[in-house]
């Protein structure tokens, strides 16, 4: 009898408690007695109401309640996930600290919370919206984060930072105010797809980011676009920047990216912005009412630049080197808006080459003050002279095939 009790009482041991979906009473402090009583695996569901935070989550367990808010005192985080395989569904968070330094978020997922999943939870107020710190195969979908803009920018949190987080998928998010939309740094392998960007400073900001996919985003009215610093291999298509202040896509020291099919619509100051960054390729990307469509520096090198359009754009190419770079691919090269040239066989491809640039447009970038001799008929008669004898010209952009349809870019894009 004795035997068979210590089996029946080693097997109760070893045979794991069912989860229980439970309704948390209501209460300041209802949901931290919760927490502390929950067996790995439980639901736990608050009904509608606010509940006090911060709270820690050190257990597989779900968190979900569509009208509930966990409001955090002002100080510190409020939600800290340390367990792997939490859910936190439908919930609001708010009153997280303003602290960079120990960077206070509404959600912090530290190493150990692997595979945790953010969906359709609302932060509204916090420093950093959610912070993703040493976490693995995270998932964060349908969020919406508005952060901070009652604090001078460099004081502000981005809407979610990521570092050393590698597997994370970041889709369908709403993020506004704040600093940058999303800021990585040091992170690899992760996916951020069909977000949404507004009122911020950066709308997307990597560094030492590899092998990340940027896919299918908008960036709305913010300072800048999409930055990418320091970072290689990279995905980065079907993007929108739309009345962003700066730049629409700016790379810095960035390497061995594909972006296609991306567009910039009514931008400001340049639509792209190449800065030191190789072995790139740019095709089907679309970049239209800006001051400078492509504004190419400092030594960039094994860039391929083809089936791409330059429309409106003030001034179409800003290049000072004077290699000579061909911007054209197997025969086929850009749309300029304003490159008027015939095209007698109706291949789609112009009959006379694209030279943006000539010595006059290098000499004024150079020496700004030389803008005073526009108008002087010597720097006329180099500018005429150079347009009917290309040998003349000191080197700089040419696309030997233009487009002569931006419509052609479909095409392109299919290849």
């Amino acid at each position: 009898m004795r035997i068979l009790t210590l089996i029946l009482l080693s097997f109760a041991l070893a045979t794991p408690l069912a989860a229980e979906r439970i309704e948390v009473g209501r209460g300041q402090d209802a949901l931290a007695t919760a927490l502390a009583t929950a067996r790995p695996g439980d639901e736990l569901v608050l009904p509608p109401g606010t509940y006090a935070g911060p709270v820690l989550i050190d257990q597989p367990l779900t968190l979900t309640g569509p009208s509930a808010t966990i409001e955090g005192p002002g100080d510190g985080s409020v939600v800290t996930i340390t367990a792997p395989d939490v859910t936190l569904t439908g919930l609001s968070v708010s009153g997280a600290g303003a602290s960079l330094a120990d960077l206070d978020s509404g959600i912090r997922l530290l190493k150990g919370a692997d595979r945790a999943r953010v969906e359709g939870v609302t932060l509204t107020g916090n420093l950093i919206g959610i912070d993703v710190h040493g976490a693995r195969d995270v998932i964060l979908r349908g969020n919406t984060i508005q952060g901070r803009n009652d604090l001078r920018v460099a004081e502000r949190g981005p809407g979610i930072y990521v570092w050393n987080s590698p597997g994370l998928l970041v889709e369908d998010n709403m993020v506004a105010r704040g600093r940058d939309g999303v800021f990585i740094t040091t992170s690899d392998r992760a996916i951020y797809r069909r977000n949404t960007f507004t009122e911020l400073r950066f709308a997307f900001h990597s560094m030492y980011a590899n092998r990340i996919e940027v896919t299918d985003n908008v960036s709305r009215d913010n300072d800048m676009g999409f930055a990418f610093m320091y970072s290689t291999h990279l995905t980065v298509h079907g993007n929108l920047s739309t009345g962003d202040t700066n730049h629409g896509f700016f790379m810095n020291f960035a390497n061995r990216a594909d972006l296609s099919g991306n567009e910039v619509r009514d931008g400001g100051e340049k639509c792209l912005f190449i800065y030191n960054s190789n072995n790139n390729s740019f095709t089907a990307n679309r970049f239209q009412g800006c001051g400078i469509g492509v504004h190419f520096t400092a030594g960039s090198q094994g860039n391929a630049m083809s089936g791409n359009a330059f429309v409106g754009n003030r001034t179409q190419v800003k290049y000072v080197g004077t290699r000579w770079l061909e911007w054209s691919d197997a025969g086929r090269g850009n749309y300029w808006s304003d490159h008027v040239a015939f095209d007698v066989n109706g291949d789609g491809i112009a009959d006379s080459p694209y030279r943006p640039n000539d010595a006059v447009d290098q000499l004024v970038w150079s020496q700004p003050a030389a803008k005073l001799l526009m108008g002087a008929p010597a720097l006329q008669l180099l500018r005429w002279s150079q347009s009917r004898f290309p040998g003349l010209l000191p080197g700089g952009v040419i696309d030997s095939h233009p487009l002569t349809s931006p419509d052609l870019l479909q095409s392109e894009a299919s290849r």
